[in-house]
């Protein structure tokens, strides 16, 4: 018995490296990218040595169109040749029982399925172009931006708009008050998911993304810099562990305190007397199991200690975190950038040498953007380069007296992962902080 096998994959749409024979062994191999020259070559070789089963991931590989199809299968079978489908088979003894394919040529039904298959696959292909050429995908510009030719432009009218919510994430760290400072300056309404879609949207980095989750990155004109960007990385994944409603919360140490004693989350809770205008603010556990319970504790007298504990101990930790090896990362994890660079602008040359098609050297840069563009994001992800500037500025006490609690709660979330307050005896209790670093 011989068994030949046809594939066919459109390079736009189908990596050569996933391509799968279900580990099935055939007599022979015939492969086509793009074009059909090996498609012709089989029909040469059938006609002289026909094999008795050829194997085929679908009818559609056989042409693109139906009159393509209907063509090469009656070329093939006229030759009395099977024609199979490949399938996840244990052995080839399997292959060989299975049923050939008998098709109607004549059925409306089926010409109309494989006419919508070769639809789709041509939109799949439309869409594959337009990303190997990094046009926008299609559908409504984000909010900021217009579609120009080939890009997407700044919209001068709403841009400012945008600048100015990530301003305001970035100053307080709080998405809930960005939006409300939207609505209250400009009037303009969004929702807190659409505001956490903002912060997130690579769009208003410069970068593409595609429904593949690939991203290209300096596409067009951004509207935050990549430093920003990076900084807003830190702090949403800095808010996404710790509890709800503390993101935003008014007081800076919202969400960072915990009872050693009991290993309960501290609260912050605000008292007043009746008849006076004064309040005042407590940090108590919450749900404390223990009898009798841990005390509450003044909030200024935690945040005044937090304080100088920062101010103590935070410049000693940097110093103990190797500043060297972050340089040595950021920098490898540069000249690859730069490498990669450097092979997409020899590809023009190797077009113009006839080395490589139009079409393959696209794709190559296409593939080479991508994999910059996920270097760019692990250089993000890694702790801010100016981390000895923080620690100077934050070790002087002068520096938090300045700032408003919101503006605390910012510069906390950036570097403290937990406060925990271990209570010794009645008004009696110590602080330790847990860095990020």
């Amino acid at each position: 018995m011989k068994i030949f096998a046809y594939i066919y994959s459109d390079p736009l749409l189908e990596s050569s490296d996933n391509l799968s024979t279900h580990n099935l062994r055939f007599d022979q191999i015939y492969h086509d990218m793009g074009e059909r020259d090996q498609l012709q070559t089989l029909l040469k070789d059938c006609q002289k040595n026909p094999p008795h089963y050829l194997g085929i991931r679908c009818l559609e590989e056989l042409g693109n169109s139906w009159e393509e199809i209907t063509k090469y299968w009656q070329q093939l079978t006229s030759l009395g040749i099977l024609i199979i489908l490949i399938e996840s088979d244990d052995n080839r003894d399997k292959l060989f029982k299975k049923q050939p394919l008998h098709i109607d040529l004549n059925s409306s039904e089926l010409q109309e399925k494989i006419q919508q298959n070769q639809y789709r696959l041509k939109r799949q292909k439309g869409q594959a172009i337009n990303r190997i050429k990094a046009l926008p995908p299609p559908g409504k510009a984000p909010y900021g931006y217009r579609r120009g030719k080939d890009r997407y432009i700044l919209d001068r009218s709403t841009s400012p708009v945008v600048k100015d919510f990530f301003e305001q994430f970035l100053l307080f760290g709080s998405l809930r008050g960005a939006v409300d400072y939207l609505e209250k300056r400009y009037g303009k309404k969004i929702a807190v998911s659409t505001g956490s879609r903002w912060l997130t949207n690579p769009v208003y980095r410069g970068d593409l993304a595609y429904q593949n989750n690939e991203i290209i990155s300096d596409t067009h004109t951004p509207i935050i810099s990549r430093e920003e960007a990076a900084q807003i990385d830190r702090l949403l994944r800095r808010n996404r562990q710790l509890p709800s409603r503390t993101a935003s919360a008014a007081r800076s140490l919202a969400g960072l305190i915990i009872c050693q004693n009991c290993q309960q989350p501290m609260t912050i809770t605000q008292v007043t007397q009746r008849n006076k205008k004064q309040t005042y603010l407590y940090i108590r556990p919450k749900n404390c199991p223990t009898k009798p319970q841990c005390q509450s504790l003044i909030y200024q007298d935690v945040l005044n200690k937090t304080i100088e504990y920062i101010c103590l101990n935070f410049p000693e930790r940097v110093k103990e975190f190797n500043l060297t090896n972050l340089a040595l990362l950021k920098e490898e994890i540069q000249q690859k950038i730069q490498k990669k660079q450097t092979i997409i602008e020899q590809l023009k040359d190797l077009v113009t040498t006839e080395i490589l098609d139009e079409q393959t050297a696209q794709i190559r840069e296409y593939k080479l953007k991508v994999e910059i563009s996920k270097l760019r994001s692990q250089l993000a992800q890694l702790p801010p380069e100016n981390l000895k500037n923080i620690a100077d500025a934050v070790s002087l006490p002068r520096f938090w007296q300045d700032l408003s609690e919101a503006e605390r709660r910012f510069y906390f979330r950036e570097f403290i992962r937990q406060i925990q307050i271990n209570q010794i005896g009645k008004n009696s209790w110590e602080l330790e902080i847990v860095f990020i670093f």
